[in-house]
């Protein structure tokens, strides 16, 4: 029932180099990151989707789509993850939107969102 992105992602070489792998892989579910955080560090969510819905039988896979916002401490550096997590879940699914870059000025912490779309066989 859920898109297995962090279990991509964590498996990746090229994410783990840049965010851990395995079970110290900085990819949180949304809410779930920790205050004090290393960065660079990612998050995801679901945003929407839908079962694969037929008239005669159950479906038998369902769309997730996913908003990924990664965080670090430099521009380049976001940008980095960013195309990391990227390359690693277009072998899965399909990038849909460039969610655009902000700065946070209190924080001085940089941001790039994206969206996903990941169908997943039940």
């Amino acid at each position: 029932m859920f898109a297995p992105i962090f279990k991509v992602c964590s498996a990746d070489p090229g994410v783990g180099a840049l965010i851990g792998d395995g079970t110290e892989c900085r990819l949180y579910l949304f809410g779930e990151a920790p205050a004090d955080v290393i960065k660079p560090y990612a998050v995801w969510q679901t945003i929407g989707g839908a079962p694969d819905n037929y008239l005669a039988d159950r479906p038998d896979s369902d769309r997730f789509e996913l908003q990924v916002d990664v965080y670090g401490t430099a521009a380049t550096q976001t940008r980095n993850v960013a195309r990391a997590i990227r390359d690693a879940i277009e072998q899965k699914a399909y990038v849909t939107r460039w969610g655009g870059e902000s700065r946070d000025a209190p924080t001085k912490t940089y941001r790039y969102s994206f969206d996903v779309d990941w169908w997943v066989s039940r």
